[in-house]
């Protein structure tokens, strides 16, 4: 059972989950594919030994990388329920922030040009007193944000209610 799930409060629903972009994997894609070329020029020269141990460590890198990108995608969670947004990331140092949506002022979005091309971005949550922290390199930002601002007054004071 995820996090979100255990936290729900009695009424509360979960209205939109998110998650970070697959474009988080692209470190460890292109060292793969490095690797790739090394070993493969490793075949082709006459040092084959110093290329092979190179294509080798490069290999290794590789899957460090792909094997962190990935754990931090799995340890990662985003919520948007009727009353607050929650995120959530760790697994055994576990840190949550949530924010009451009677509390949320903006929500303001920061992507680059790659990023509106494949849809994902930065997402910062503005609220009294205090923002929420930046969620970084998430897919569907705007769907994100259209989740939490579709929330009319009158259901932001049922929910305090």
């Amino acid at each position: 059972m995820s996090y979100v799930q255990r936290v729900l409060q009695p009424g509360e629903q979960v209205r939109h989950t998110s998650e970070i972009h697959w474009i988080l994997y692209w470190p460890g894609v292109v060292v793969a594919v490095l690797a790739v070329i090394v070993l493969w020029l490793s075949e082709t020269m006459r040092f084959t030994g110093l290329w092979r141990y190179a294509g080798y460590a490069l290999a290794l890198v590789a899957v460090a990388l792909l094997v962190q990108q990935w754990f931090q995608w799995w340890i990662t969670e985003i919520a948007v329920t009727n009353r607050r947004v929650i995120h959530k990331k760790g697994l055994v140092r576990r840190q949550t922030r949530e924010m009451n949506m009677d509390k949320v002022e903006s929500v303001q979005i920061d992507q680059s040009i790659l990023g509106r091309l494949l849809d994902y971005g930065n997402v910062s949550i503005l609220g009294t007193g205090e923002g929420f922290e930046t969620l970084r390199t998430i897919a569907s930002p705007m769907e994100l944000r259209n989740s939490i601002t579709a929330t009319t007054p009158e259901l932001r004071i049922a929910a305090r209610g």
